[in-house]
């Protein structure tokens, strides 16, 4: 059988509850793009600068990996599926609060809020993932990026179409979604055992002190660095409107979601996790120069950001994957470590790039986050050594 057929089987025959969980996944992560194709009309309708909208993103991020310290801490005491409930709940509260928000502030903070929220449940979600479907953990990783795929392809096109209406439009769409996963998570997911051992505040600091793990944060902190430039910051140079932005940025998901569930494992059988890595950073980071020397080129950027979704599928699969793999430590610890590390550092990238253009040009934003991923690559080098666990 092909990796294409198994990719595809691995999908569609999993229990009700992986599929619950994946689909409140779809939603989480359309949270993420969703905002994408409004900034502009954000920024315009509330008289705000691009750095200024863009955190929305910073703040977003900063709290959910900040909160990701405490995720395990709280699921080892009150069990996975209450934690991933509580975080649907705080989602669903925030998400509709910035919808009725009247300044960019009032916005910033209450996305402060979703990110609180998220972190809780997609901590969980794929420890949850892995424990439930069926297939074993690569199985569940397929089915987990793939959701992520999914909900990064249709967040923006949903985002474009409702900011179409009303810019407040995506939060009260998300916040409704957000219900609905509820419901399905609190149905069709069975109680899951609370861990035997209660995870400490101090586990996820612990982990960090394993150089593979370490090695896969720094260089996931870098690559988003990059990888929320190009999100956070190109709906501002490409002058469209919702619906185009929405449109632009469901291809990129789209491609995304193919190369993470596809692509991805087919590169790693073939030429090993840690060289696909090197390969596809690069490639992103010329990809993003690229868009930094073609700024003007509206179909220039366009192609660039399509093709960025393609690279970045690969990119967010196999970190995935490889976190799993690399620290003798519980998935979930692994997971929040890792988690904070990378969010915690890349929440600067949305509001540096949007400042970055207001101080200089349009082109350094790219520039900047082009040269992230190639750090990011030397971090991968110096570690690769702490990474023989990785296939």
């Amino acid at each position: 059988m092909s990796s294409d057929a198994h990719s595809l089987r691995t999908i569609l025959k999993q229990t009700k509850s992986a599929y619950a969980v994946a689909f409140a996944c779809v939603v989480a992560f359309m949270g993420i793009g969703l905002v994408d194709p409004i900034l502009p009309a954000i920024a315009s309708k509330l008289n705000a600068t691009p750095s200024q909208v863009s955190l929305l993103f910073t703040s977003y991020m900063l709290m959910t990996g900040i909160t990701m310290l405490v995720t395990g801490w709280l699921s080892s005491r009150i069990g996975p599926k209450r934690t991933m409930l509580f975080g649907l709940l705080a989602i669903i509260l925030f998400s509709f609060l910035g919808g009725m928000a009247t300044s960019v502030n009032g916005i910033v903070w209450f996305r402060a809020g979703w990110g609180f929220g998220n972190a809780f449940f997609i901590s969980t979600a794929l420890a949850v993932i892995v424990s439930v479907a069926s297939g074993g953990t690569a199985s569940a990783i397929v089915l987990y990026e793939a959701a992520i795929g999914l909900g990064m392809s249709v967040g923006p096109l949903l985002g474009g179409l409702l900011g179409g209406i009303s810019w407040r439009g995506p939060f009260f769409g998300v916040s409704v979604l957000m219900a609905i996963a509820f419901l399905a998570v609190f149905v069709l997911l069975k109680d899951l055992p609370k861990p035997t051992r209660r995870t400490s505040l101090l586990d996820p600091f612990r982990a960090l002190r394993y150089p593979g793990l370490f090695t896969m944060a720094v260089t996931a902190l870098l690559y988003n660095f990059g990888f929320f430039t190009l999100l956070a910051y190109s709906p501002f140079v490409l002058n469209m409107d919702e619906h185009s932005l929405g449109l632009v940025f469901f291809f990129w998901g789209i491609m995304l979601a193919i190369t993470s569930v596809i692509v991805a494992p087919k590169l790693q059988d073939h030429f090993g996790s840690v060289p696909t890595l090197f390969a596809m950073l690069l490639l992103l980071a010329i990809d993003l120069a690229y868009m930094g020397f073609g700024v003007t080129s509206q179909t220039g950027l366009v192609i660039a950001i399509i093709i960025a979704g393609g690279i970045l599928g690969i990119i967010n699969t196999i970190l995935t994957a490889s976190v799993m793999d690399v620290a003798p430590v519980e998935r979930a610890v692994a997971s929040s470590a890792y988690s904070f590390v990378r969010f915690v550092g890349g929440a600067i990238a949305p509001w540096l790039a949007g400042k970055l253009s207001e101080v200089f040009t349009a082109s350094i934003p790219f520039y900047a986050g082009a040269l992230a991923v190639l750090i990011s690559m030397l971090a991968l080098f110096i570690g690769r050594r702490h990474l023989t666990e990785i296939k």
